[in-house]
C-alpha cells in the first residue's frame, strides 16, 4: 500500500457529493422500523428495571415510600427487651404476649 492510494477526506466527501448516498435518494425503507424497535426495546428495559426493583424486597419501586412498621411490632420488641433484661418474669412475659396476640418464636425465619 502506498501513500498515493490513500484517499483524503476531501476526496471522499467530493465522491459522496457527486454520487449521493449509497441507498439512493432517501433512507432505506426499513429505517422507521429500526426507530420503532429501539423505542420498544427502551420501554421494555425500563419496565424490566422497575419490575426487578420491586421484586428486590423493597415492597415497590425505589422512589416509593416504605410502609411504616405496625405498632404491634414495636410493642413486641419492647416486651422482648424487657424480658431479656430480666425486668419481667416468664409468666408476666407470656401473659403480656397473649394480650398482643403473639406467640413468641412463631415468626417466619426470614422476617426482621
Amino acid at each position: 500500500m502506498n501513500i498515493a492510494s490513500i484517499a483524503t477526506a476531501s476526496e471522499l466527501a467530493g465522491t459522496a457529493a457527486r454520487n449521493g448516498p449509497p441507498w439512493g435518494a432517501g433512507p432505506p425503507p426499513f429505517a422507521p422500523l429500526l426507530g420503532v424497535a429501539m423505542f420498544l426495546l427502551f420501554i421494555l428495559l425500563t419496565a424490566l428495571a422497575v419490575y426487578l426493583a420491586a421484586r428486590a424486597g423493597r415492597g415497590g419501586p425505589p422512589w416509593a415510600p416504605r410502609p411504616a412498621a405496625p405498632p404491634e411490632h414495636e410493642a413486641r420488641k419492647v416486651l422482648a427487651d424487657r424480658f431479656a433484661r430480666g425486668d419481667i418474669s416468664v409468666d408476666e412475659f407470656l401473659e403480656r404476649a397473649s394480650v398482643l396476640n403473639w406467640t413468641p418464636g412463631s415468626e417466619a425465619k426470614g422476617r426482621k
